[in-house]
């Protein structure tokens, strides 16, 4: 029984290679990167979406960026080597003899017999890659399925360690030589004890070696959890994830079995440091919040043996080595949340609290696609009810837009999307309306009515903020930043008066905030509080910002909070007498995910809280979300839907809202 589980697993493990190799060919194919030998080993392509391209792409950056540093450090010597372990139906040899850098390099690639019979096959029956191996391959003899000279293709599990040591002798390995060991995603899918014998192992065979090690960690948090229930139901478990479950482990699991030097980045701290501006810019069309979640939940590892190899190792980027003070680290309390038990999820939708404990919920995408009713939340002394809303009027279908209610009952949405890059113009005015009906029905309309605003109107827009702000008696919709069509971020400011339906030129002074979308904006004495978002160069933004009225206009202030606030984007905001209280969001570090932070606008002072999740059954990801404060009198914080498109591992939705008692965060303060 056992033997019959364990070549269960292992053909699962070996059809995680199938669906690795598709996505990378529909990364190629969308230009991310240049591979034209992956498709020869395809039968049947599919394009993936734009995070998983993104994904699969700063996968092959760091990859192919140890791989061209190990060949220029070691290219004096008259020979130096390549072993990939697991490599599955990867290209790398054919487009590394195509660059030309393969000069006294000999490439072996070891894996399940089974699948390297599979690529022998494959090579075998294209033109273009026999070409590049050679016109006259040797039947298949043993464990050695394609020899090649610079090129050996060797079918053995790797778990049986004297069958690869023989097999890599007989194939012409010199372990003597400068050597690469590549690991991408293939030792965490064996048992810990397994896969810290080859790390151990290939440490003692090879004196003068680079291991590179692509795999996930931090599998604890929301995403974390998604993650691995992903590779529990295609039956490829994550093993050495709960022993080594962050950077720090990673790094000492290696130094303790054996490498001299090791160095660990997650895929933000490589995208954002060791790749430049301009690449990043040509692969930044969409910059979905789920990227950044990705990349902090997987790492490349490079560890050394030998004098030679430490100039391989991968250089930190400035100021990585020691990763910034996390929520976990600066929490002093934690904040209980509750499940209500109503069916309300979404992503990317609007809140809008139109009274004490009625709350309006529009636009967004829910598990039937973009096109979701808006809804009324109402608590009465049983608690919470929802009421879909009968629109009369066009109320497109939108996403990442704004709702916001006026002193005197005017509710304006803005903004947002009708699909990637496809931003909405124009304002609307939204009124809920209760028909008389003469079959006693209790339906409830939403009344919606393009807004024709004189002035000069602000470029369609979304993932930007909106906020009420006042200047000479009169309301003002202020709305800033965002994203436009051409995937631009923006930092400009604009003024519509609701009651005459016009745009106003005002003077604003003061340093303008850096350009950012996924930001917020919270009203606070007549101005806004602008917090946070996703800047320019694809980092979160930490900064706490002031437009203040002015006898003129308004005026930019910059607040010093200490301690700094983690910065993040995709988060809300709320202001509470002097507090803005910030929720959620996403940030770059792997160390944790940020729950509330408290921020005192009068004292400057921040607190970090976490949110006690106990009580909620099911991984809680607070982007893509809203919230609002029900009741300013009794501070209720109410989260509704959230979630998002995890990698390739499915698209996660909260279930349910959650209410959060926000009491001791604003007793602390």
């Amino acid at each position: 029984t056992g033997s019959k589980k364990q070549n269960g697993t292992d053909a699962a493990v070996q059809g995680t290679n199938d669906s690795s190799v598709v996505s990378k060919v529909s990364a190629a194919a969308q230009g991310y990167f240049q591979d034209s030998f992956l498709q020869h080993f395809v039968c049947k392509t599919s394009r993936r979406t734009p995070l998983i391209n993104r994904g699969y792409y700063v996968r092959w950056r760091a990859v192919d960026h140890c791989l061209k540093t190990f060949l220029h450090i070691s290219e004096t010597f008259p020979r130096r080597q390549i072993l990939s372990l697991g490599a599955g139906f990867d290209s790398l040899y054919f487009r590394l003899h195509a660059d030309g850098v393969l000069d006294g390099a000999v490439v072996f690639e070891v894996d399940f017999p089974d699948v390297a019979k599979r690529k022998a096959a494959l090579i075998k029956g294209s033109p273009t890659l026999t070409e590049v191996c050679g016109p006259r391959l040797p039947p298949v003899t043993g464990p050695v399925c394609v020899s090649a000279g610079q090129y050996q293709l060797l079918g053995v599990d790797l778990r049986h360690k004297s069958q690869v040591e023989e097999a890599l002798c007989a194939a012409g390995m010199d372990w003597s030589a400068p050597t690469l060991i590549l690991s991408e995603v293939v030792l965490t899918y064996m048992e810990t004890h397994w896969s810290d014998d080859i790390i151990s192992w290939t440490a003692k065979l090879f004196p003068q070696s680079l291991f590179v090690l692509y795999e996930q960690i931090c599998p604890n948090d929301p995403f974390g959890c998604i993650m691995q229930n992903h590779f529990l139901k295609i039956n490829s478990r994550l093993h050495a994830i709960t022993k080594y479950p962050d950077r720090a482990a990673q790094k000492r699991r290696f130094l303790d079995q054996g490498w001299e030097e090791c160095v660990c980045l997650d895929m933000n701290q490589f995208y954002l440091g060791l790749i430049s501006e301009e690449e990043r810019g040509r692969v930044a069309s969409l910059h979905p919040q789920e990227w950044h979640l990705k990349c902090s939940h997987y790492f490349v590892l490079t560890a050394s043996r030998g004098s030679l190899m430490t100039q391989a190792l991968l250089q930190h980027p400035p100021g990585s080595a020691a990763p910034p003070a996390g929520p976990s680290s600066r929490s002093l309390a934690v904040l209980r949340a509750q499940p209500i038990p109503l069916s309300v999820e979404g992503l990317a939708m609007a809140a809008c609290l139109l009274g004490p404990k009625r709350l309006l919920l529009t636009g967004g995408s829910s598990r039937v696609g973009r096109r979701v009713a808006p809804r009324l939340l109402l608590k009465g002394c049983e608690g919470w009810s929802c009421v879909s809303l009968e629109a009369s009027g066009e109320l497109d279908v939108r996403l990442h837009h704004t709702v916001t209610a006026l002193p005197g009952g005017d509710i304006v949405a803005f903004g947002g999307r009708s699909s990637p890059l496809n931003p909405v113009s124009g304002p609307l005015r939204l009124t809920t309306e209760k028909p008389v009906e003469a079959d006693g029905s209790d339906r409830v309309r939403l009344r919606v009515e393009k807004m024709a605003c004189t002035g000069e109107p602000p470029a369609a827009r979304w993932r930007h903020a909106a906020a009420v702000v006042s200047h000479s008696g009169k309301n003002f919709l202020f709305v800033f930043g965002g994203k436009n069509k051409s995937g631009a971020v923006l930092s400009d400011a604009h003024f519509l008066c609701p009651s005459q339906q016009h745009w106003t030129e005002f003077a604003v002074g003061g340093t303008v905030p850096a350009p950012r979308h996924s930001h917020t904006a919270s009203s606070y004495r007549g101005g806004a509080v602008v917090f946070g978002g996703l800047g320019e160069g694809g980092a979160p933004l930490g900064d706490v910002v002031l437009l203040k009225p002015d006898a003129s206009g308004f005026a930019w202030v910059t607040l010093e909070v200490q301690p700094s606030p983690v910065s993040r984007y995709g988060h809300s905001a709320h202001v509470i007498g002097d507090n803005l209280v910030v929720v959620g969001g996403v940030w770059l570090d792997s160390g944790g995910v940020p729950d509330v932070v408290v921020i005192n606008l009068s004292t400057r002072c921040s607190v970090e809280f976490g949110l006690d999740r106990d009580a909620v059954p099911w991984p809680l990801m607070l982007h893509s979300f809203c919230s609002e404060i029900t009741d300013p009198e009794d501070p209720e914080l109410l989260l509704l839907g959230g979630g998002g498109n995890c990698f390739s591992f499915g698209t996660h939705f909260n279930g349910r809202p959650v209410s959060v008692d926000l009491t001791p965060a604003l007793h602390q303060q």
